[in-house]
């Protein structure tokens, strides 16, 4: 479903940088993270094809890690007609949509507690 080599867009990409310098989660970990709060708050990926020009391109298991089965599940019933390339492009969004409820958190305790 995902592809095996994955990216985000450069903005995104960014403010997962910025959120392990504040906290010291991991960019792929705080991107599982991000992906859930999106789903949670019923954002929902409306097709537009995004630039996916970030320069950190990982694996599609560290990116999803023990996720993987689920975010694959939820993208799979949420969009069953996209092909891997826009299913690519709606985990993407997701991330994009669910980092901006994380980004601003400047310590680990203060983004546990907001979890």
């Amino acid at each position: 479903m995902l592809p095996n080599r994955m990216n985000l867009a450069r903005t995104t990409e960014e403010q997962l940088k910025k959120l392990k310098g504040y906290t010291g989660v991991t960019p792929n970990v705080s991107a599982r993270i991000a992906f859930f709060r999106s789903i949670e708050s019923d954002f929902r990926y409306q097709g537009r094809e995004a630039k996916l020009d970030g320069s950190l391109v990982l694996d599609k298991y560290t990116w999803l890690g023990e996720t993987g089965r689920v975010t694959e599940l939820l993208l799979k019933m949420y969009y069953p007609e996209l092909d891997t390339k826009e299913c690519q492009q709606a985990w993407a969004a997701h991330v994009e949509d669910g980092i901006a409820s994380i980004r601003n958190h400047r310590t680990l305790v203060n983004l546990s507690s907001s979890l």
